[in-house]
């Protein structure tokens, strides 16, 4: 089945919130405007949860039809997106597209095949601006271990790098997840420091991969969404660390703790305490390193709280 290549249309005005896609129409959120419309085919349509990105951001995509499709795969810039099925939803299949910290800014197309039940194949494409996320520096002092380490430290964190990079290479193919994500700390609603380029005793440093949460030592940390703990151990820049897998290629990352209170292969319900705040590692001071990481692209968690309430 040949695709219809993606047409520009113009900005609607701020009280229109119609976009044509492919042969109908779907509503966005009132004051969100479309600036590159999905060329699907006949019976299909997606929708972007936004009209563009920026680095370290999450997108929601969403694909109707008429019936179910079979085999529904996505691809952006070579990293598979996964979709599950909504439920109660008729025909509605939903994916996360993640866009990496550091991900080059630029245009990339999303492209999403599918199989009717007679065995047609059908596909949609849609264009996806990324732009440069716009993040603080801040300067730290921390020991000077952490900045200088010894030959033996950095082969492990090297080490250690790499275990995490297997992990995330890994996607089970169901959704373990059952409804919306929470913040791991009890009564908090919002984070910091993600993105941010640290400079380290004068050196720079890469950018701040998680999202911060200051807490007080031995505050409670639960498990943002059900799922299977794959690494629960003492890493060198983390410290007490325990990382679950959500499935389809979505992980979460809890990082400082003063204590562990899970191990590898545990199945966690959502809220299951998981492990205790804590200044492990690398750190000035108590928090929880909170991190999220879709098909291998490291996004502010926070995203996925807000793009999920209504699961």
């Amino acid at each position: 089945m040949r695709m219809r290549s993606a047409n520009r249309i113009r900005i609607w005005p701020r009280w229109c919130a119609m976009v044509c896609l492919g042969s109908g129409a779907l509503l966005l959120p009132a004051g969100l405007m479309a600036k590159e419309a999905a060329s699907c085919d006949a019976g299909i349509k997606l929708h972007l949860s936004a009209p563009e990105s920026s680095q370290g951001s999450l997108l929601l995509v969403e694909v109707k039809s008429e019936k179910q499709l079979a085999d529904l795969k996505g691809d952006w810039d070579g990293r598979s997106v996964p979709f599950w099925l909504e439920a109660g939803g008729e025909a509605v299949q939903k994916g996360l597209v993640g866009v990496d910290l550091e991900k080059a800014p630029g245009e990339y197309e999303l492209k999403v095949t599918g199989q009717r039940a007679a065995g047609e194949k059908v596909a949609c494409s849609a264009k996806l601006e990324v732009k440069e996320g716009k993040f603080a520096t801040e300067k730290l002092t921390v020991g000077k271990q952490f900045v200088e380490p010894s030959a033996e430290q950095i082969k492990r964190a090297n080490e250690e790098r790499q275990k995490l990079r297997d992990i995330f290479e890994r996607v089970t193919p169901e959704r373990l997840w059952d409804g919306k994500f929470r913040i791991p700390l009890e009564g908090v609603t919002t984070g910091s420091n993600f993105g941010k380029r640290r400079i380290l005793n004068g050196n720079p440093g890469s950018p701040h991969s998680g999202t911060d949460f200051p807490a007080a030592t031995g505050t409670p940390v639960h498990a943002a969404q059900r799922g299977r703990v794959v690494l629960a151990e003492e890493l060198f820049f983390a410290g007490n660390t325990v990382v679950v897998d959500h499935g389809l290629g979505v992980y979460t990352f809890y990082g400082h703790l003063s204590e562990i209170g899970v191990k590898v292969g545990d199945a966690l319900e959502a809220g299951a305490v998981l492990g205790r705040v804590g200044a492990t590692g690398r750190v000035t001071g108590p928090h929880l390193h909170w991190g999220l990481t879709v098909e291998r692209a490291r996004v502010n968690p926070l995203q996925i709280v807000k793009l999920l309430a209504n699961e």
